[in-house]
């Protein structure tokens, strides 16, 4: 069996998937650990134990991610190599989709923006804003130092204990605003929030300030879809955000199946994409 791997090795959780030689998917996985490769090791061990694989049916290992230039040989004695992890996002983020061309938003410890199509992906710029923003703040202000607790509080917050709204402001109609879109977030900071309330105000900001940067992007394109994927796509409060923000400027925001595993889909694919040109 010829086996294609692709590695999303993080800072400290890795993300694998395995693809036969002719692209059929065999399976996808995830491993946290202290390290990057701790973490990338474990994902291989896991993944061929899991699968029922041995080490030689693996021909190829494509790594890509933040922890990927750690790696100095081949694993396992295994042919590896590295791929850029913006062109990992943007093939990944294409196949999960389905979609030929989009604006792929990569949701992780922050947040990249690729440009991706037929010619190829190209990386538009960044934010700071991301996971990492959202459990720096949860940790601090609230207690929560893991996205599941995060996911709990925020599920009894009520921003209006946090945010200032449009109709907070104004007794107008504004033709191109509903009454509810924020106008500043944190602007209220009710004297009773709780800390639900703050968690489910910094998942709101981060999610409004990640989705305005699309559609900015996407008014200087002919790209209407936005592909996310990343960590940050399991939140189930995303899907609301998006919603909202998809009626709100007519940008198309999609949340693939497996998007937490679009860029090591995109590794394992930019190697059986070249070899099937060959």
């Amino acid at each position: 069996m010829n086996v294609v791997i692709g590695i999303d090795v993080g800072g400290s959780t890795t993300k694998i998937v395995g693809y036969q030689a002719d692209g059929t998917l065999i399976a996808m996985g995830k491993v946290e650990a202290a390290d990057p490769l701790t973490s990338a090791y474990g994902a291989l061990g896991k993944f061929i134990n899991e699968n029922n694989l041995a080490l030689t049916d693996v021909c190829q290992i494509i790594l890509t991610g933040v922890g990927a230039s750690l790696f100095t040989k081949d694993v396992y004695g295994i042919p590896t190599r590295t791929v850029n992890e913006f062109e990992a996002i943007g093939l990944g983020g294409l196949a999960l989709s389905g979609k030929k061309e989009g604006l792929i938003v990569s949701m992780g410890t922050g947040t990249a923006f690729v440009r991706a199509g037929q010619d190829g992906s190209v990386h538009i710029g960044g934010s700071g804003v991301g996971g990492g923003t959202v459990l720096g703040l949860c940790s601090k202000l609230c207690g929560a130092t893991s996205f599941r607790t995060v996911v709990e509080m925020s599920r009894g917050g009520q921003l209006g204990r946090v945010d200032l709204n449009i109709e907070d402001i104004s007794k107008g109609v504004i033709a191109t605003l509903p009454p509810d879109t924020t106008a500043s977030n944190f602007g209220k900071m009710a004297d009773g929030a709780t800390a639900q309330d703050i968690t489910l105000g910094i998942l709101n900001m981060t999610f409004q300030t990640i989705g305005m940067m699309a559609v900015f992007a996407c008014r200087n394109d002919k790209v209407k879809d936005v592909i996310l994927t990343g960590t940050l796509t399991q939140v189930p409060y995303a899907k609301h955000v998006f919603e909202a923000l998809q009626k709100m400027h007519k940008v198309n925001f999609i949340i693939p199946p497996n998007a937490i595993y679009a860029t090591a889909t995109g590794a394992a694919l930019s190697y059986i994409t070249a070899t099937q040109k060959e």
